[in-house]
């Protein structure tokens, strides 16, 4: 494989991944017109800022030397983000703002529907591929929703006194871990690998979806949407607030709860926050996060283009965004409009 980043290849492979997705689309037959202009409209409108559909690709080429195999598992993984995206934007209460183009939120909630669940079963029950491997992989996108369901549920539900670094790791696990180890174990699974390795994969997706949900959350306070802080939710970043900052924990529970309707509150936490202690902590911690994924890697060998352009994902979602220096500038920037967050 040519040396490429990872944008380099989604530009390549683009195409024939919205080739796959319109390909399943008219599967539905002419009967459901209606429902695939509106699945077509909710992907056209969720375009996504990182373009992360490349690391089936990657994994596949890891084990094999080729990509194009693995091209129905990019179209998967468009879909699936596509519908749990929204739903998550509709759990926060945000599904209306979310949605672009001529669809209304309900609209959006039945294409939501069908695009995250039946359209990938739709793309794996056409592969040619010996029918115990397609099933593996039907059985994939099942336990995925499973898992990532209860892992936004611990998320929505999650006690902030009780919070701790290892509980919100274990909902990151779930919520963003869950969907990348289900891409990249699918795409070891296509590749014909022994379970052994293919579990592999799915450790690396796991600790790879924590890496990104943390690089999310950051993204979250430099942007001004402070979308985390009007829900009420328990971050990563939080959790090493309480656990560095026990002389501050009152205060930093009373501001949790504040932010979701306080500005000011939302300014104020964000300032501790970003105190030097927390920080090195999440310093620290992001660093390890993004060694194990590293280790993974290593571990598991294979084509070395493909891992090192898989290291330059993890190098991506593994930044330190976050400063000292950024917490006026953070804790009261304007909010934007919500964009996906994978």
């Amino acid at each position: 494989m040519p040396s490429l980043s990872y944008l380099d290849l989604h530009r390549d492979v683009s195409s024939d991944v919205d080739a796959e997705i319109e390909a399943a689309l008219e599967h539905l037959g002419p009967p459901s017109s209606t429902l695939r202009k509106a699945v077509a409209e909710l992907v056209r409108n969720r375009k996504f800022k990182h373009p992360l559909s490349v690391l089936p690709l990657l994994v596949h080429a890891v084990e094999t030397g080729t990509m194009a195999p693995a091209v129905p598992l990019s179209a998967v993984h468009v879909l699936w983000w596509t519908s749990a995206c929204y739903l998550d934007d509709l759990a926060d209460g945000d599904g209306a703002a979310a949605v672009a183009g001529n669809l209304s939120e309900h609209e959006a909630l039945l294409a939501a529907v069908v695009g995250g669940n039946a359209l990938p079963l739709h793309v794996l029950r056409s592969l040619r591929i010996p029918a115990p491997v397609r099933d593996a992989l039907v059985a994939e996108v099942a336990a995925c929703w499973t898992g990532a369901v209860e892992g936004q549920l611990r998320d929505m539900r999650a006690d902030v006194d009780a919070a701790s670094r290892e509980s919100v790791v274990a909902t990151y696990r779930g919520k963003s871990g869950a969907p990348f180890g289900m891409i990249t174990a699918m795409a070891a699974k296509l590749a014909g690998v022994e379970r052994r390795q293919s579990e592999l994969w799915r450790e690396f997706g796991h600790v790879y979806g924590v890496l990104w949900q943390i690089f999310n959350d950051q993204d979250d306070i430099l942007t001004g949407r402070h979308e985390d802080l009007r829900n009420g939710t328990v971050t990563y970043l939080l959790a090493c607030a309480l656990e560095e900052l026990p002389r501050s924990r009152e205060r930093l529970l009373g501001l949790h709860a504040a932010s979701r309707t306080s500005a000011r509150a939302r300014k104020d936490l964000t300032k501790l926050l970003l105190a030097p202690v927390v920080l090195h902590r999440y310093h620290e911690d992001i660093t390890a996060f993004r060694d194990e994924a590293y280790r993974i890697l290593g571990g598991l060998g294979g084509d070395g283009a493909s891992s090192t352009v898989l290291r330059q994902l993890v190098d991506l979602s593994a930044q330190m965004l976050l400063r000292e220096d950024r917490a006026q500038e953070a804790g009261s920037a304007r909010r934007p409009a919500t964009t996906s967050p994978a």
